[in-house]
C-alpha cells in the first residue's frame, strides 16, 4: 500500500494552485533563444496544445524581459521568470506581469534586494520558487546537513514575512535527488517541485526521471514537476504526463 501523499500549504501560480490537495501540476522550460521572442511564442503555443499547466523562461538580461509580455498575450498558461544575479530583473518581471518568480536568494546580492523582490511579489501575491542544485552534493554531506541550504535561503525570505514560496532541490544524480527531497518534506511545508535536472536526451532523461520523479510521487512527495530533457519543451510536457 503506497503512503498517502504529503500535503504542504497552498501556492497559487496565476490560475494553477498546487500543493494542498490539488493535482500535481506538469510544466516545462522553454529552450528556444532567448532573444528569439518569435520562437519563444511559438513553442509556448506548442506547449500549451500539449497540456503544459506551467511554463518557465530564463531572462538573463533587462531587455529579455519583453519576453514576460509576449509568452504572457499568447498563451493563458502561468508563466515563471527564471532570475539569475540581477534581482532588478526580478523586479521588472513582477511590474511585466509573471506568475511566478524562479531565483536563489542567495545569490541576487544584499539583503536589500531580496527585501525589494520579496515586497514586490508580496505586493502582487507572486511566489518566489526556490532553486537549490544538489548536484555536486555526497551522500555523506546529504545525510548530515539535509535541508540546511534550502532552510537558510527560506529564511532569507521569511525574514521579510514573505511565505508565499516553492522550493526545488535538484540534482543529476537519482539517489542524491531523491534523499534531498525526503529530507526536504520532512522539514517543510512548503510545496515542492520535483526534478532531476539535466536528465539528458530523450530516453536516458525518460529513464532517470522516471526513477527520480516517479519514485518521490510513489512516496507521496512532490506537488509540481518537469521532466527534464535534451529535446524538445513539448516532450517534457508528454513525459510529465505519462
Amino acid at each position: 500500500m503506497f503512503p498517502m501523499r504529503k500535503v504542504k500549504r497552498e501556492v497559487k501560480i496565476g490560475t494553477v494552485a498546487i500543493g494542498a490537495n490539488h493535482p500535481v501540476a506538469v510544466q516545462t522550460m522553454l529552450n528556444a533563444p532567448v532573444a528569439d521572442v518569435a520562437g519563444n511564442v511559438a513553442q509556448a503555443k506548442r506547449v500549451a496544445a500539449a497540456g503544459c499547466q506551467i511554463l518557465r523562461a530564463s531572462v538573463p538580461t533587462l531587455e529579455d524581459v519583453r519576453l514576460v509580455e509576449a509568452i504572457k498575450s499568447a498563451v493563458e498558461i502561468p508563466f515563471v521568470a527564471d532570475i539569475h544575479f540581477n534581482y532588478k530583473i526580478a523586479l521588472a518581471c513582477v511590474d511585466a506581469g509573471a506568475d511566478k518568480i524562479r531565483l536563489n536568494p542567495g545569490n541576487i546580492g544584499a539583503d536589500e534586494n531580496v527585501r525589494a523582490v520579496a515586497r514586490a511579489c508580496n505586493a502582487k501575491n507572486i511566489p518566489i520558487r526556490i532553486g537549490v542544485n544538489a548536484g555536486s552534493l555526497e551522500k555523506e554531506i546529504l545525510a548530515r546537513y539535509g535541508a540546511t541550504v534550502p532552510e537558510a535561503l527560506v529564511g532569507l525570505l521569511e525574514k521579510h514575512d514573505f511565505n508565499n514560496i516553492v522550493i526545488s532541490i535538484k540534482s543529476s544524480n537519482v539517489p542524491t535527488m531523491m534523499a534531498a527531497y525526503r529530507l526536504l518534506s520532512e522539514k517543510c511545508d512548503y510545496p515542492l517541485h520535483v526534478g532531476v535536472t539535466e536528465a539528458g536526451t530523450y530516453r536516458m532523461g525518460l529513464i532517470k526521471s522516471g526513477m527520480g520523479i516517479g519514485g518521490l510521487l510513489l512516496e507521496g512527495i512532490g506537488d509540481t514537476l518537469r521532466v527534464s530533457l535534451t529535446d524538445d519543451p513539448e516532450k517534457e510536457v508528454q513525459a510529465g504526463y505519462d
